[in-house]
């Protein structure tokens, strides 16, 4: 790495600088306060500081804070810096979604983006001939609704071994990436670039099923659990519906309720079973718990379709919650089994 400059250094550089020279954790906190495009700015900029110098280290930490002692040895930055500091600020998920945009140049998602960004039809012509661990991989990086539709469109002897695999993905090597997106290069006009690939596993999976025909992904999973018992659990523990919440525990249904907007929690409940209503209102106050039977009685009769969109709305915010760390899907001692 060239003898670093510290006054040809812009603001943008010289903040980067000093958020490597701090740690992770207070540069998570000081993360905290800027919004996602100029997080990326940050970490595309500490990315490329592997090692801070002492001078340097000195300097920043002159202009930046006095807080900041000053240090014998040079300081460990880099990409895996930038990471371990936005898992911090904003968690696993989105860190890993930030990390692959401000990666390397040669180890960018562009050329998959630019595959996911094309239509449905068009991303089967391009992965209808790959092995199922290439169309696997191209699904993983899809929304839910685009890979269902792909999905949709494999031969029925093909669907179980990529759902097999889609489940099993956790991480991906750079080099196998790589030989990935040459394959799919030679179909697609792009430049080629290896990734960072940390999409995948059960949750993609899960959400993939939700998405298909209720008879399709019943049999899916039935089959799937027959060649692998424990990730068909797993799969299964995760496509959740709006009767599943009875398999949340009592504190984790609390935290859901939390952020849900009562109408839409009324019109939700329009449909449920008498023990899921029960278990709702075991869960807030009884204050609360009259005002919603009094909401839900005043509703009169709700279109079917209402009732799914109000659902569907609530199961997001479980899902949200779920990858955020701040409810479990798992249930507990008190789940319902039904």
């Amino acid at each position: 790495m060239a003898e670093l400059d510290y006054s040809k250094l812009n603001r943008q550089q010289k903040l980067a600088i000093f958020l490597i020279v701090i740690g992770p954790a207070a540069a998570a906190e000081i993360l905290k306060t800027f919004d996602d495009a100029e997080i990326e700015l940050l970490c595309r900029e500490m990315s490329n500081y592997p090692m801070v110098p002492d001078t340097i280290k000195k300097q920043v930490v002159e202009e930046f804070s006095p807080i900041v002692g000053e240090s014998c040895m040079s300081t460990m930055g880099g990409l895996p810096f930038a990471q371990r500091t936005l898992e911090i600020a904003k968690g696993d998920f989105k860190a890993s979604s930030i990390i692959g945009r401000v990666g390397p140049t040669g180890n960018s998602v562009e050329v998959i983006k630019d595959i996911s960004e094309m239509e449905g039809r068009q991303i089967y012509n391009l992965i209808k001939n790959e092995q199922p661990q290439t169309i696997s991989f191209v699904l993983s990086y899809l929304d839910a609704p685009k890979a269902g539709e792909i999905f949709s469109m494999l031969p029925p002897d093909l669907r179980e071994d990529v759902v097999e695999r889609l489940g099993t993905i956790e991480s991906t090597s750079l080099d196998l990436v790589a030989k990935i997106v040459r394959s799919l290069g030679k179909h697609f006009d792009a430049k080629v670039r290896p990734t960072f690939h940390h999409s995948g596993g059960v949750r993609v999976v899960a959400g993939l099923l939700n998405g298909l025909d209720k008879e399709m992904s019943k049999g899916l999973l039935a089959r799937l659990e027959e060649r692998n018992a424990q990730l068909g659990a797993a799969i299964r523990r995760k496509m959740f519906s709006f009767d599943d919440l009875q398999r949340l525990q009592a504190a984790d249904l609390q935290r859901v309720l939390r952020e849900v907007d009562s109408a839409d929690l009324a019109v939700a409940m329009k449909s449920a079973s008498e023990g899921m209503k029960e278990k709702i209102y075991a869960a807030i106050s009884k204050r609360a718990a009259e005002a919603l039977r009094d909401e839900i009685s005043m509703l009169g009769p709700v279109r079917l379709k209402d009732v799914e969109t109000a659902q569907d709305t609530i199961i997001q915010v479980v899902r949200r919650l779920e990858e955020e760390g701040a409810v479990s899907l798992d249930g507990g001692d008190d789940a319902v089994v039904s």
